[in-house]
C-alpha cells in the first residue's frame, strides 16, 4: 500500500491533524515531507478536505458538521466542551475525549441520537490547540509520583522521572505536558514550578494565580515606565486649568490597612437647606495614557485581585500607593463629581470637573462609626477636628438617601463576607464574619450616587461608554427561586412573570431574624443575573437604576479608568462625532475584557478563601461547633458555622438506616422519624479539612447521633 493510500485510510477511520499523520507516518524531515505531499495530492484530487487544520474524507460530510469548541470541564469518564460562541455546551463521553484537557481547542461532532433525548452529546474529532500547562498536586500513587490536576482530581498523570524537579508527595506544582497519549492518564508531564506544600493556603493561592496567568510581578517595560512616578509630587504647573478645591475640607474613609485610596468626599450645606456633595476620585487617567506600557498592562489585568491579606494590583505601587492615591496632607489631581441635593436628599444637579485637592485626614471606618455614634474618645475627635463639622450633615444626607433607596425597592443583600486572620507566617488562625457600620454604608451610597451621575452624563451626551449592567433574572434562575421559596413555605406569587426588586426586598425583610434569613438571602443572590460591563446602557436591576457605571475606583478597575479617559476628552471640548470614532471600539473592548477578567478575579478570590478556611479548620479537627444547615442534597447536608466556614455532612453520618430527600429542603430518616431541615441548627464535629481543594468535612457531633 502506498503512503498516499495509508494516509487516506487513516483519515477514513478518524479525522486527523498534520501532527497526527506525521507522528504515524513521518519521523524525519524526508518522511514528514512525503506525508505533506500525500496530503496535498489527496486534497488536489478532492478525496479529502481540511477544516481548521483537521483532514476529513470528502464523502463523509463530517467537516461541515464539525464544531469549534473549547474543553471547559473534565471528569474521570466524561468531558464538557463549550461552543466557540459560548451559547451552549456539549457532553462528551469518556471514550470520545481523545485525551483532550481543559483549555484545549477542539473540533467536535454532535451525535444525531444522544442517549438522553434533548441533550447535546458528541465526540471530539481532533485537538486543534493544546493547553499543555497545568496546575495541581504531586501524589504518591502505587509507589510512583504522579500529578493530579486541579481541574480534574479524578485522574492522575505520570511524572517523567528526569522531570520531577525535586517535587515531593503533597507539593503544589505547575507542570507541562511533554508527551500526549490517547487518554488523559497516558499523558506524561514534567514539573515547571514548585509552589510548596498543598497543605498551606498561601501556596495554593499562588498556584491559583499562576493557573489563571495572573502575575504578581509587572513586566520589565511596565516597571521601567512606572519608575518615573516614584516619589512624584503634584506641582503648581500640574494644577493649571483645574478647579482648585484645596480649601474644601475633603477627607477619605477606608479600612485601616488601605494603601491605594481611590476616593475622597466633602459635604457643605446650601443656602436653601440642601447639600452639595463632592465625590473626588483619583485622576489616574492623567498618568496612565493610551498607548503606554502602563495602559496596556492595566487593560490586560483589568482589575486588582484581592485575597486574604494580599493584593495583585492593576497598577504598580508607584501609582496605586503613590501619586494616584489620595494620601493625607498631600496635593493630588482628582476627577470630581459635584452634586447638589435638596433638603430631602433628592439629586437636583451635578457636574464633573478636573480638580486639585488635598485630603485633610485619612479616615478609618471604625473611627468614623464611633464619631457618628458619639462614642469616640478625645484622641479620635482631635484627629478629625478639621472635618468633624461635616459628619452630622453626612449622616443626615445618608438617612435621606437610605430612605429613597428603600422606597425604590433596592435589594440589599447581606454580603456574607469574612475576614481571614493570619499569623506572621501567613497561616489562617481565625475566620470572622465582616461587620459593616454606618460609615461603610454611607460611603457606599455616596459612591453609588457618583456612579449614577457618570452613567447619566454619558447616556445624555450619547458618547461611547462602559456601563455597569445588571439585567433581570432569566427564566431558569426564576424557576430555582420559586422552588426555594415554595420549599421554605414563603409566598412566591408575583404580580408579573419577573418579580420586581421591591417584591424581592419585601421577602428578604419578611424573613429577617428567622432561621430562613441567611438561606433566602444566599438563594436569592444566586438567582440573580451576573452584573457585567457593556457599552450599551441597560440599567441595573438590583439597584433599581436606569443609569449606572463604575466611576469611583480607577486605581483598581479598568472600566473606571476607561470612562475617566472618555469623559475627560468630552469635557475638553471634543465633538460627539470624533468621540464616536475615537472610543466606540475602545469601549466595547474594555467592557468585554473587564467582564472576563472580573469573573476570573472573583473565582480566584473565592477559591483562595476556601483554601484559607480549610487551613483554619485543620487547626480544629475533632472540635464541636453549632452551625446552620445551609444546603440539603441527597448525598448529605451543607452546614455553615457562625464564622462563615462551611462544611459537608454526609448522609451516612446522620443515620445508619438511610435518608430520603424532600423538595431540596429536608432529609428524613423514615425509621426514626428524624428530620434535618434547611435553616435548622445542628452540632457538628470537624473531621477533615483539605486545604488543597478548599473543602471541609463535618460529622454529626457524637451526642447528637441517633
Amino acid at each position: 500500500m502506498s503512503l498516499r493510500d495509508k494516509v487516506e485510510h487513516a483519515i477514513q477511520n478518524q479525522p486527523c491533524t498534520v501532527k497526527d499523520l506525521k507522528a504515524r507516518f513521518g519521523g524525519d524531515r524526508g518522511a514528514d515531507r512525503k506525508v505533506m505531499e500525500a496530503l496535498d495530492s489527496l486534497v488536489h484530487d478532492a478525496v479529502i478536505c481540511q477544516r481548521s487544520g483537521v483532514f476529513f474524507t470528502v464523502r463523509s460530510g463530517r467537516a461541515e458538521k464539525a464544531l469549534l469548541c473549547k474543553v471547559v470541564k473534565l471528569g474521570k469518564n466524561f468531558a464538557f466542551v463549550m461552543l466557540e460562541d459560548e451559547t451552549s455546551d456539549i457532553f462528551i463521553p469518556g471514550r470520545f475525549t481523545r485525551g483532550a484537557m481543559p483549555g484545549d481547542e477542539v473540533l467536535v461532532e454532535k451525535f444525531e441520537h444522544p442517549r438522553v433525548e434533548g441533550s447535546d452529546e458528541g465526540a471530539i474529532l481532533a485537538v486543534l490547540t493544546e493547553k499543555n500547562d497545568l496546575v495541581g498536586t504531586v501524589r504518591r500513587i502505587e509507589g510512583r509520583l504522579k500529578f493530579v490536576p486541579d481541574d480534574c482530581p479524578a485522574i492522575s498523570m505520570q511524572l517523567m522521572r528526569d522531570c520531577e524537579g525535586g517535587a515531593k508527595d503533597g507539593d503544589k506544582v505547575a507542570v507541562e505536558i511533554l508527551m500526549r497519549g490517547n487518554r488523559q492518564e497516558d499523558h506524561r508531564v514534567g514539573v515547571a514550578m514548585r509552589f510548596g506544600s498543598s497543605d498551606e493556603a498561601k501556596r495554593c493561592a499562588k498556584a491559583l494565580l499562576y493557573a489563571r496567568d495572573i502575575h504578581t510581578r509587572f513586566p520589565d517595560k511596565v516597571r521601567e515606565e512606572a519608575k518615573k512616578f516614584e516619589d512624584m509630587t503634584v506641582s503648581e504647573k500640574d494644577c493649571e486649568g483645574r478647579m482648585d478645591l484645596r480649601a474644601l475640607p475633603i477627607f477619605t474613609i477606608d479600612s485601616a490597612e488601605t494603601k491605594d485610596i481611590d476616593d475622597a468626599i466633602s459635604l457643605t450645606r446650601t443656602p436653601e437647606g440642601g447639600f452639595e456633595l463632592g465625590v473626588h476620585i483619583a485622576d489616574v487617567s492623567n498618568y496612565v495614557k493610551p498607548g503606554s506600557e502602563l495602559n496596556e498592562e492595566a487593560f490586560n489585568r483589568a482589575t486588582s485581585v484581592y485575597y486574604a491579606d494580599q493584593v495583585v494590583p492593576m497598577l504598580p505601587k508607584s501609582l496605586s500607593n503613590g501619586i494616584c492615591s489620595l494620601n493625607e496632607k498631600e496635593l493630588r489631581l482628582a476627577f470630581s463629581c459635584l452634586m447638589r441635593l435638596d433638603k430631602d436628599g433628592n439629586l437636583t444637579d451635578y457636574r464633573f470637573v478636573k480638580s486639585v485637592i488635598c485630603s485633610r485626614v485619612k479616615g478609618v471606618y471604625s473611627e468614623i462609626n464611633a464619631l457618628l455614634a458619639g462614642t469616640a474618645d478625645a484622641e479620635i475627635q482631635a484627629k478629625y477636628a478639621e472635618v468633624l463639622d461635616q459628619l452630622p450633615a453626612m449622616k443626615e444626607l445618608y438617612g435621606h438617601r437610605a430612605r429613597l433607596r428603600t422606597e425604590r425597592g433596592c435589594i440589599d443583600f447581606e454580603s456574607g463576607e469574612v475576614k481571614l486572620i493570619l499569623d506572621e507566617d501567613g497561616h489562617c488562625i481565625d475566620v470572622k464574619k465582616r461587620t459593616s457600620g454606618e460609615s461603610e454604608a454611607m460611603i457606599e451610597e455616596f459612591m453609588l450616587l457618583a456612579n449614577q451621575c457618570a452613567a447619566h452624563f454619558a447616556r445624555v451626551k450619547q458618547i461611547p461608554f462602559v456601563y455597569r449592567v445588571h439585567e433581570e433574572p432569566n427564566g431558569e434562575k426564576l424557576e430555582r427561586l420559586h422552588a426555594l421559596l415554595q420549599a421554605c413555605g414563603i409566598n412566591d406569587h408575583f404580580a408579573k412573570d419577573v418579580p420586581t426588586p421591591k417584591e424581592l426586598s419585601a421577602i428578604l425583610e419578611g424573613v429577617r431574624g428567622t432561621s430562613f434569613e441567611e438561606i433566602i438571602n444566599t438563594g436569592m443572590l444566586r438567582c440573580m443575573s451576573k452584573a457585567c460591563y457593556e457599552e450599551k446602557p441597560k440599567g441595573h436591576y438590583g439597584l433599581v437604576l436606569k443609569d449606572y457605571a463604575h466611576f469611583t475606583s480607577p486605581i483598581r478597575r479598568y472600566p473606571d479608568l476607561a470612562i475617566h479617559r472618555i469623559m475627560t476628552d468630552l469635557l475638553s471640548g471634543t465633538d460627539k462625532e470624533t468621540m464616536a470614532i475615537r472610543y466606540t471600539d475602545f469601549a466595547a473592548q474594555a467592557a468585554k475584557q473587564s467582564s472576563e477578567r472580573e469573573v476570573i478575579a472573583v473565582q480566584i478570590e473565592r477559591k483562595a478563601e476556601d483554601c484559607y478556611k480549610a487551613e483554619y479548620a485543620r487547626r480544629h479537627l475533632g472540635e464541636c461547633y453549632e452551625g446552620i444547615i445551609s444546603g440539603v442534597t441527597q448525598r448529605g447536608l451543607f452546614v455553615e458555622l457562625e464564622n462563615g466556614v462551611e462544611g459537608f455532612v454526609p448522609a451516612s453520618s446522620l443515620t445508619a438506616t438511610g435518608t430520603t430527600l424532600t423538595e431540596g429542603i429536608r432529609l428524613s430518616d423514615p425509621v426514626s422519624g428524624k428530620n434535618w431541615n434547611l435553616g435548622d441548627s445542628m452540632m457538628i464535629t470537624i473531621v477533615r479539612a483539605d486545604v488543597n481543594l478548599g473543602k471541609v468535612d463535618f460529622e454529626v457531633a457524637p451526642e447528637n447521633k441517633q
